[in-house]
């Protein structure tokens, strides 16, 4: 038997299930698996599992486990850049600023102005993020994804490359989606075969998780559900509340530059921490970087941030924990600088 719910938790649960079901503005070629999961042995006794301590129907978290299917390419995609390959932030900047994607983040920016104003107010986190995110995510909703959830979960799940440096860890964090994502299904009684996104199982505008569906998303319009596929309103409340959960800090920078003092430079030492803030100002200043006006009077820590460029020198800014927030989205700093760098240029683009 399914667990008894209570009013609230039905509630919550339908606004969930609203977000994962609600039907794109744009029909497209929905991509399916191929081999069916009913006949491994490790994915039942994964189903069993999740009936038991999620207190599910067994029968029907098999079935639907059982009829996901396998993404024969999806694992792959999954596997970093072959060792020695040179990053290079100039290349990774140009896939997502250029002049398309600024003219859309300038409609998107205008059609919702009163809400992102709203929501600059109400959560601290300003409009150029907002729009950075949702712009570098989906190009304003034109593209959230094609494949079907279950299959990209269950494929991530049961099928993670194992050669891939921390696949246990990644595979145990796909585990959790597919379980979260089993969850609210069983519980709204919708067809757990129809929600589409991304190949790692990323939904709407804004790429949540199912996880960051249940623990962040909001009904921001009021309209008694959530809609992450064509409610702009609710995407903007949501990446708001998502930022704001992982401490945003509003009014605080993201970066400052920097430059360095080569004679008593340790950017070994500076660089050490990644891009965790991890040195006061003073600190980062006495490890040789080069810090000047609001940077030098800054109150939280720094981290060195190095963009490679190829076989062309790095490039380095500051990071604040603001930045770090942005990449608890995408751990990545050249994602984060994107982000900043596209909503940056959809503002500059609204001023002319």
């Amino acid at each position: 038997m399914r667990r008894l719910l209570t009013p609230a938790l039905l509630s919550t649960l339908f606004l969930m299930g609203a977000a994962f079901h609600a039907t794109p503005a744009a029909a497209q070629k929905v991509v399916r698996g191929e081999t069916p999961y009913a006949t491994r042995d490790d994915a039942m006794r994964f189903a069993d599992d999740v009936a038991a301590r999620r207190h599910l129907d067994r029968a029907w978290v098999r079935a639907t486990i059982g009829n996901a299917r396998l993404l024969p390419n999806v694992p792959r995609l999954m596997l970093p850049a072959p060792r020695g390959t040179a990053k290079n932030w100039r290349v990774y900047r140009g896939r997502f600023i250029d002049a398309a994607r600024i003219g859309a983040g300038v409609r998107f920016w205008k059609a919702n102005a009163a809400t992102l104003a709203r929501a600059e107010t109400e959560f601290g986190v300003p409009a150029e993020i907002i729009v950075g995110i949702v712009g570098v995510e989906t190009i304003y909703g034109r593209n959230m994804g094609n494949f079907r959830v279950i299959d990209a979960l269950a494929t991530l799940s049961f099928d993670f490359p194992q050669g891939h440096p921390r696949a246990a860890e990644r595979q145990a964090f796909f585990r959790g989606e597919l379980e979260s994502f089993l969850s609210t299904e069983a519980r709204t009684a919708e067809d757990p075969m129809v929600p589409v996104g991304s190949y790692a199982g990323a939904m709407g505008m804004p790429q949540f998780m199912p996880s960051s569906i249940a623990k962040y998303a909001v009904d921001y319009d009021g309209d008694g559900r959530i809609d992450l596929v064509n409610n702009t309103v609710d995407v903007i409340g949501s990446v708001a509340n998502y930022f704001k959960a992982f401490g945003w800090t509003p009014g605080m920078p993201s970066i400052y530059p920097v430059g360095f003092d080569d004679a008593r430079l340790k950017k070994d030492v500076l660089l050490a921490p990644d891009i965790l803030p991890s040195f006061s100002a003073d600190a980062f200043v006495a490890g040789g970087a080069v810090l000047e006006g609001e940077a030098q009077r800054h109150k939280g820590l720094l981290a060195l941030i190095e963009l490679q460029n190829g076989a062309d020198a790095p490039s380095y800014v500051a990071g604040t924990q603001n930045f770090y927030v942005i990449t608890r989205y995408n751990w990545s700093s050249y994602y984060a600088m994107s982000v900043l760098e596209l909503g940056r240029e959809v503002r500059a683009a609204m001023e002319h």
